[in-house]
């Protein structure tokens, strides 16, 4: 029996980022009238969070007012902000918070996302491991006016902030494990131009080189790093990315692995529940069982698992694409960017293609300043040609491939 003081939603998300964003208004497009619950940890409603590592910084036109989707007002959904699951009981589909309310649905969906990495330190608002709105907000409040901000990783967020607080009035030092900025995705060829991107702008470069901590001394913030040296700065921003949050999906008895296990309608071991963003292990039409933390797949998983949960039946299809934008580079890729592999580089029109090729076919496809149709890349993925030599010239620029 059911206590009354429960709340009760058809649908009830854990989880209130861009999948949590997308999924109500992909529910909306089956069934106008169901009751949807968003339960998020967040103090902000769902948002577009890549923004707030690139196109806020760089275009004028964007604001702060640019970032909610107005997700609660467009779709009708509670959202319920700061507010911490921590447990699920999928006998009675009833879901319970850190304050003890409780809340039974219909259908439940985990779009937890993903835990950012931190350092060893004291807290402090000059201290951002950079996920969130309201870190973004923090982070405008301590750069510009040529403060010293220094960042840590050298993956996307880390690389992007370094690049667009640069851009912005900024002296950014950028730390990173690499010994040169991007060769764990990149072939060396791209990535010492990447790299030289940073140099030429006037990044302060630390490569090689690992955090391992921070302190506070005269009002500076202190990193040591695991070679002794120290780097003095006004903030510090941790991009050492995240690890998936699995916890809640694992107690309830999922099954998980690197990710929630789910099939092509995003449905996990449980049919009244569904995983996707981020956490969601989906079977890819093109690169198999598949874990994807970015943007295009967190929109496109979002808008499917909302129709697959108010009953369309359409199963997912889709390839998602990863991309970046620092300085003059602008890059995008799909499938496996795995620089030991051997690599074929075609230089087209204005830019370059790597393929990432395994037994001479390609498991992966970047595209650096060439603005490709992705459909043609997906298809180059799933249909490749006989040989190597035979990928030269079929993915170009869309302006220049007639």
């Amino acid at each position: 029996m059911k206590d009354s003081t429960e709340t009760n939603y058809d649908y009830l998300f854990i989880g209130g980022g861009i999948a949590a964003g997308y999924a109500a208004e992909g529910i909306r497009e089956i069934d106008k009238k169901g009751s949807i619950g968003i339960l998020s940890s967040d103090q902000d409603g769902p948002y577009t969070r890549p923004a707030l590592s690139k196109k806020i910084w760089t275009d004028d036109a964007f604001t702060t007012e640019d970032v909610p989707f107005d997700t609660a007002e467009e779709t009708g959904a509670d959202v319920i902000l700061d507010t911490v699951v921590t447990k699920i009981d999928r006998e009675n589909k009833t879901v319970t918070t850190e304050d003890g309310k409780s809340y039974t649905y219909g259908k439940l969906l985990l779009v937890t996302g993903g835990e950012p990495q931190t350092l060893e330190g004291p807290e402090d608002d000059h201290v951002i491991a950079f996920r969130s709105f309201e870190d973004y907000r923090k982070l405008r409040d301590v750069s510009g006016n040529n403060q010293h901000v220094i960042v840590v990783g050298g993956s996307y967020i880390g690389t992007e902030l370094a690049a667009n607080l640069k851009l912005n009035n900024t002296q950014v030092t950028l730390v990173y494990p690499q010994q040169v900025l991007g060769d764990t995705r990149f072939p060396l060829e791209l990535a010492k131009e990447y790299e030289d991107s940073y140099r030429g702008a006037g990044v302060t470069l630390m490569h090689d080189s690992r955090a391992d901590s921070y302190s506070k001394k005269d009002g500076k913030l202190v990193l040591e790093l695991n070679n002794g040296e120290t780097v003095e700065g006004d903030a510090l921003v941790l991009g050492l990315g995240v690890k998936p949050r699995l916890a809640l999906a694992e107690k309830a008895g999922l099954d998980v692995e690197d990710g929630v296990i789910v099939d092509e309608y995003f449905q996990t071991s449980d049919p009244d529940i569904y995983a996707a963003g981020d956490i969601s292990a989906y079977p890819d039409p093109i690169l198999g069982r598949h874990r994807i933390e970015h943007v295009d797949h967190a929109r496109k998983s979002g808008t499917a698992v909302g129709k697959s949960m108010a009953g369309a039946g359409e199963p997912y299809d889709y390839t998602p694409y990863f991309y970046s934008k620092v300085f003059d580079i602008s890059w995008k890729a799909i499938g496996t960017l795995d620089p030991d592999l051997h690599i074929f580089i075609d230089h087209v029109d204005e830019g370059k293609v790597a393929y990432y090729l395994k037994e001479g076919k390609p498991v992966g496809i970047l595209t650096w300043n060439v603005d490709a149709d992705l459909d043609k890349v997906r298809e180059v993925l799933k249909n490749p040609p006989e040989t190597a030599e035979d990928l030269r010239g079929l993915i170009r620029d869309k302006e220049n491939d007639a």
